[in-house]
């Protein structure tokens, strides 16, 4: 046979080619079935850790932030107090939360005098006070009126939430419609008061308390139907906290691949 001419393989070259691999040793089966069971191990336990920080994490912070708001207020109504009425002089430990209680009981109390006709001639007395001070003046109208329009039976808040083109066209941020410009304000704004020009609040993730506010066209501005606080929620978490509508929506295809993204959700099971 030439050099450039391979020999034909046999009938048992070619069976030998197809037999199995050969078996690994049990020694490493039983090292890779080992090291198997200690990534299952460690992946229970980390899925477990997650768990449990997921179930502590905001348990933790909602006790810590409510401890610390009425040691605050404990700490702004003491001076106001004397010693003499506190629980800590008759009782060996500290009892928190008086102060607050005290606060609501004083607020409460002082809400039922000035609807009365004394507390409403004491209240504008203050209040004529306060006007003829040049500079308090218009700080105390500024933060009455944010006072009364947040806390008020009557007043308005936020109660819509919309899309915007912001910052660039294309890009859409969430706002909260706020309240049409006054007169003055609109007419020298393109289109005029006939424009429709409404108030917008664009909150800053992850702290909405901060933003910008500007005035849009009505036809600028794309209502969405959903609550403020699930879209404060949506901003404060960067959008991880999805609507309570829409995790439902994707738990429902989840559990049906075949459920259309726009069919009917299930009603919610009644609680308690």
């Amino acid at each position: 046979m030439t050099d450039g001419q391979r020999e034909p393989e046999s009938p048992e070259d070619n069976a030998a080619s197809r037999q199995a691999p050969p078996t690994p040793p049990p020694a490493v089966v039983a090292a890779a079935a080992s090291r198997g069971r200690l990534f299952s191990a460690r992946a229970r336990l980390r899925n477990y850790f997650l768990t449990g920080l997921i179930v502590a994490g905001p348990l933790a912070l909602t006790i810590y932030i409510t401890w610390w708001i009425v040691g605050a207020i404990d700490g702004w109504v003491k001076p106001f107090v004397p010693d003499r009425y506190w629980p800590d002089a008759y009782l060996s430990v500290s009892v928190p939360g008086f102060g607050l209680a005290v606060a609501l009981i004083a607020l409460t109390l002082l809400g039922f005098l000035t609807a009365n006709l004394v507390g409403r001639t004491l209240v504008s007395s203050s209040e004529t006070l306060l006007e003829r001070m040049p500079v308090v003046s218009g700080l105390y109208r500024g933060i009455k009126q944010i006072f009364e329009t947040a806390f008020s039976p009557g007043g308005t808040s936020f109660r819509k939430v919309a899309l915007v083109q912001f910052p660039t066209p294309g890009t859409w941020s969430i706002v909260f419609v706020s309240s049409p410009p006054p007169p003055d304000m609109a007419r020298p704004l393109p289109g005029g008061a006939d424009a429709g020009y409404v108030g917008v609040f664009l909150p800053c993730s992850p702290n909405p308390t901060t933003g910008f506010f500007f005035y849009l066209p009505r036809k600028d501005i794309v209502e969405v139907s959903i609550s403020v606080d699930e879209a404060a929620k949506l901003v404060m978490s960067a959008g991880l906290i999805q609507p309570e509508e829409h995790q439902r929506r994707m738990q429902a295809m989840m559990d049906d691949p075949d459920t259309p993204a726009d069919a009917p959700l299930p009603e919610k099971p009644a609680s308690g």
